[in-house]
């Protein structure tokens, strides 16, 4: 009985994996999973965890060995999606910012988006003016520390912060006059949604960006913002495109590709290289995630989308949650009474450390930190409606990373008056951003084939010297006759079946050549036959001549030209 006893407790250890979450306000909660359990398992329990009902606008992601991000599907299981060994380490975030943070129904999801915003604000990623800057840090003095007190806050009692990755003397100052004179009285709560207020106005509210090449080679951000698809270059927004003008998204190797439609019925592709091939699926399945929750009505119009334009290749990825619409409708529904929030208990944030525990904390390495910058972005306003400057097509494809944006438009940033820091943006210098692969020259070593071609004649000759002739050897000239008259007729037995399945392979190809034919007449003709017409109509028909159909004829379009080219040259 106890041998029993032992055996089964073993093999529940074994089909239990440790695993560690780190929350936004960078406490741990530690957890154990079974092995076949799936993602919104896990989502469920850090919920219930934080006493938190509007789940959906938070994910969790991890990293790979390869020091790629992901974002952990909550339809499929755990264990097959990560390819480290337990105990697995994830991190809890925003996954989708809220289109409007500050009508959020609960107070405990305001505070778990300010805190992600506040880490968005530290690690570079959310950009604003200096005026700006300061009221967002000063409405983080007001939610951590309260009214100014002249006894408790000594002078440079701001500086004990760390808001930014670097500041100026003068912009702590800035923040301590505003603190001091006017935001005296708010509550924590009310100091936390007038920042969300405040950040949502701006441009690069809910920027993740990740690093691309654009087809002239410049180095470019790309980010999926809850209004659209954002391209960023140096500290400047070039590209801004709408969920509603966004058709499709598509990726094949390292290329990322954009198709929209803008007004005036105008259609623009806009291509991108990633730094390495699962950067760029990345890329592509947070864009499909991002346009399905923030486009669509119901969760049910969501559809199974291929990364690729041909049906038999590349990925399939289909959005598994709840859509926008339906989280907002179903928060309505709340009737509890809100929960607490221990502010004061929290493990100190390490973005914003409170003055409780010290000066300047971060966890973040001294060398690191100095090479983490931020810039402003003066007269953002004027770049919502920028004309596009990066060419929408690419006709050659390069995917050698070379230095940052921030050389590139060196003498753009040199035109801003007010800055928290002399450097240009650059996004991927944040603590952590999605990774650029620096690759080197790839070397390309032929391989040294050892071919040894007197052996070849050597052989040639033996056999010609070992042949029997009837001459030499009249007994055997009957059967060396009867043998070589065999050995003919099986070449011809060979020869008839590799000549039937020619003809069976010309057939097959023939059929299908045929039924191509005919779909092209029942695609590209203007025959209004009943039957045709109704087929046309249907929503699958149109799926598959819009999605499959018509890139396979521009791609065998392109194809056709690409052959008559290389003819011509020659």
């Amino acid at each position: 009985m106890l041998s029993r006893l032992r055996s089964g407790s073993t093999r529940n250890l074994d089909r239990e994996l440790d695993c560690t979450v780190r929350l936004l306000d960078d406490s741990e909660y530690l957890c154990t999973i079974q092995r076949d359990a799936k993602g919104h398992y896990l989502i469920d329990l850090l919920g219930h965890h934080m006493n938190l009902l509007e789940k959906d606008y938070f994910g969790i992601r991890f990293v790979d060995p390869d020091k790629q991000r992901h974002w952990l599907d909550i339809s499929k299981s755990i264990i097959k999606q990560m390819k480290s060994q337990p105990p697995y380490t994830m991190c809890f975030r925003v996954k989708f910012y809220p289109t409007d943070p500050s009508a959020l129904k609960e107070e405990i999801t305001r505070y778990l988006v300010f805190l992600q915003i506040k880490r968005d604000l530290y690690h570079g990623r959310l950009l604003c003016k200096t005026s700006d800057a300061a009221l967002l840090a000063a409405y983080i003095l007001q939610a951590e520390i309260g009214d100014y007190d002249a006894g408790k806050h000594p002078e440079g009692y701001s500086s004990k912060f760390q808001f930014f990755p670097k500041h100026s003397e003068k912009l702590e100052r800035k923040i301590a006059e505003i603190h001091k004179a006017e935001l005296s009285g708010q509550s924590p709560d009310t100091a936390e949604l007038n920042f969300l207020k405040k950040a949502q106005s701006l441009e690069t509210y809910g920027v993740d960006p990740h690093p691309c090449k654009d087809v002239s080679g410049n180095a470019a951000f790309l980010a999926f913002t809850p209004y659209g698809f954002v391209v960023l270059q140096g500290n400047k927004r070039i590209h801004f495109i709408k969920w509603t003008e966004v058709s499709k998204m598509k990726f094949e190797g390292k290329t990322f590709n954009l198709y929209a439609t803008q007004k005036g019925e105008s259609k623009i592709i806009l291509t991108y290289f990633a730094p390495t091939l699962e950067a760029c699926k990345h890329l592509w399945k947070c864009g499909v995630e991002n346009q399905a929750f923030y486009k669509f009505e119901k969760s049910s119009q969501v559809r199974t989308v291929s990364s690729s334009n041909l049906f038999f290749k590349g990925s399939r990825f289909r959005y598994s949650g709840r859509v926008a619409k339906e989280v907002i409708e179903s928060s309505a529904k709340i009737k509890r009474s809100p929960p607490e929030i221990h502010r004061s208990g929290l493990v100190p944030s390490r973005s914003c450390p409170s003055i409780s525990h010290g000066s300047r904390l971060s966890s973040v390495p001294r060398t690191r930190r100095r090479a983490v910058h931020i810039s402003i972005m003066e007269g953002l306003e004027s770049l919502r409606d920028s004309a596009h400057s990066t060419p929408v097509r690419s006709t050659s494809h390069t995917d050698a990373f070379g230095t940052r944006a921030g050389k590139t438009f060196a003498a753009e940033g040199s035109e801003c008056t007010s800055v928290i820091a002399d450097e240009l943006y650059s996004p991927a210098d944040s603590v952590l951003p999605t990774p650029v692969s620096d690759p080197g020259l790839e070397s390309i070593v032929p391989r040294q084939i050892s071919g040894n071609t007197s052996a070849c004649g050597s052989e040639e000759k033996d056999s010609d010297i070992a042949a029997p002739t009837v001459a030499e050897e009249p007994g055997r000239g009957a059967s060396a006759l009867r043998e070589g008259v065999s050995d003919r007729a099986e070449r011809e037995q060979v020869n008839a079946f590799l000549l039937s399945v020619v003809r069976l392979l010309l057939v097959t190809v023939g059929l299908l050549f045929a039924l191509l034919l005919l779909l092209i007449a029942l695609t590209e003709s203007d025959i209004d036959v009943a039957f045709l017409r109704d087929i046309r109509q249907t929503p699958e028909f149109e799926q598959f001549h819009y999605e499959y159909f018509c890139p396979l004829r521009r791609w065998f379009a392109c194809k056709v030209r690409y052959l008559l080219s290389l003819l011509i040259d020659t």
